[in-house]
């Protein structure tokens, strides 16, 4: 089923949003008992242990983010060293502690919803130094690699692209995969959303990782999704493919076509929950953005939309300060990041939040937009406590680094009914709404695009994530009631579309223990 003119895309866009109406007529009770595992475990596959390495790049997180680094030279290739420090800051577990209940809890570099953790990496690589060619699944859970297919399959990749210069040029792609259950457990038919919010967290850290250590990345998702899928062993009616990230540059040419077919695989895997629940919705959505072959991937990507952003109507606030000192390495940041419980009621400075929004919005690499600035969502805001800036609502017009003022006024009991009712939403400095335009969108994207949107909010909200930590400061993700939220903003909900909303601020320092 190829790529359509959007209409599923909205279809599912309406049916998941969230209403007080929606909310209250369909009432979810989390069955405990039936909690997925957050892994994807493989039995019979020997693991390879990869390195862990606990050394900082010179770079500060900033500058990472935003992509600022020398890159390492042309033709070196990374090895499995370098695929740990990847694979860490992405997707690693980076400490476990025992909670109340007495079981052991992972704290994982990249922010999930839920903590569901439904976010896997497959690698396709040709000969590495140290490491044989062939498709890869890393276990977080033990730091591992299973490789699931012998032999180097880039070239299913080239092909299922349409012969993109990144991905001929790549030792290595990362591909990124959700299995839908281990987040629909919770989340039910939105999750959907999820899968690209997720895995956009995942990518801007992977990004900043790569960018830290000097390798080249990009983010593919102009893709035929049956080769990619038969290749990682995925199941398309549990799976889907998120994104694919070529790491690395080397010589231009294409790697040496494998002219077969890869053969079908039989792997098993332990079972993520007793029972599993299809969500039909889910995979419609997914299957009515399918492409079908390379060349149809090469047209898509040709549509990326190319509108200008609106006129501004507002008044704007320049917020363009003096750039902070240098500040912690990425890793140090990627350590300490967490997701806020409770946010002070503490103002930030305007520096602070240009660094945020500029972090946001730094340029990606990404074959769905036509300029690597140009991201498919605008930034909208509500803003509480900032210093020098007024209270209310603004859009973030960074082409002058500047705040258009649309809703003037204090709105923190607003902002906490729009993110679902969540004090966070209220007591945070500001919240930051990624917003599509998704008539533009889907209209040039067809139903892909809603992919591509979402993914976009979600690696704006992993960027502002890291950014608020790299400035000692706290963050986390919410959910929205999607309507009003656009209302709030003055525009309306059946063309924009909600993708993304971050809350920032100054954590509230922990409660002391009785």
């Amino acid at each position: 089923m190829a790529n359509d003119d959007g209409s599923a895309a909205r279809a599912f866009h309406e049916a998941t949003k969230h209403s007080l109406h929606s909310l209250q007529s369909h009432p979810h009770h989390l069955d405990w008992d039936n909690l997925p595992l957050p892994f994807k475990i493989y039995r019979g596959i020997d693991a390879e242990a990869l390195p862990r390495s606990t050394a900082r790049s010179a770079l500060p997180a900033l500058d990472a983010i935003a992509g600022q680094a020398p890159r390492r030279d042309p033709g070196e290739i990374p090895d499995r060293a370098a695929l740990g420090r990847l694979l860490r800051g992405s997707l690693g577990i980076l400490r476990r502690r025992r909670i109340a209940d007495g079981s052991l809890h992972d704290f994982r570099a990249a922010p999930c919803t839920g903590a569901l953790y439904h976010v896997d990496a497959y690698l396709v690589a040709g000969e590495l130094p140290d490491m044989a060619a062939g498709v890869y699944h890393f276990g977080p859970h033990d730091f591992s690699l299973r490789r699931l297919r012998r032999g180097d399959w880039r070239a299913a990749v080239l092909a299922a692209c349409g012969g993109a210069d990144a991905v001929a040029r790549a030792p290595l792609t990362v591909v990124l995969a959700s299995t839908y259950w281990r987040n629909a457990w919770k989340y039910r038919a939105r999750a959907y959303r999820h899968v690209f919010w997720d895995g956009g967290t995942v990518l801007a850290q992977l990004l900043a990782q790569a960018s830290a250590d000097g390798w080249t990345a990009s983010v593919k998702l102009g893709f035929a999704d049956r080769p990619i899928e038969r290749l990682c062993a995925l199941d398309p009616a549990r799976e889907g493919v998120i994104a694919l990230v070529p790491i690395g540059a080397v010589a231009a040419g294409e790697p040496a076509p494998n002219a077969a077919e890869p053969p079908p695989l039989r792997l098993e895997t332990e079972p993520l929950s007793a029972r599993e629940v299809d969500y039909r919705e889910i995979r419609e959505a997914h299957e009515a953005g399918v492409l079908d072959d390379g060349g149809e991937a090469v047209r898509w990507t040709a549509n990326a939309p190319r509108a200008a952003p609106p006129a501004v109507a507002g008044d704007l606030v320049a917020i363009r300060g003096e750039r902070a000192a240098a500040g912690d390495p990425l890793e140090i940041v990627v350590e300490r990041r967490g997701s806020t419980r409770i946010f002070a009621r503490r103002a930030v400075s305007r520096t602070a939040l240009a660094q945020l929004l500029e972090a946001a919005c730094a340029p990606l690499a990404a074959d769905y937009r036509v300029e690597e600035s140009r991201s498919l969502v605008d930034l909208h805001l509500v803003v509480h406590a900032v210093e020098g800036v007024a209270p209310g609502g603004y859009r973030w017009r960074p082409e002058s680094a500047a705040l258009e003022r649309l809703v003037a006024g204090e709105h923190r009991r607003e902002a906490g009914r729009l993110a679902l009712g969540q004090a966070l939403g209220a007591d945070a400095a500001v919240d930051v709404y990624a917003i599509a335009d998704l008539d533009a969108v889907l209209g040039a994207l067809g139903t892909r695009g809603y992919r591509a949107a979402t993914l976009d909010g979600g690696i704006g909200g992993g960027r502002l994530y890291l950014a608020s930590y790299a400035q000692q400061l706290g963050a986390t993700g919410l959910t929205f009631f999607d309507d009003d939220v656009a209302r709030f903003f003055g525009l309306d909900p059946r063309r924009y579309g909600v993708m993304f909303l971050t809350a920032a601020g100054v954590p509230a320092a922990p409660r002391a223990r009785a």
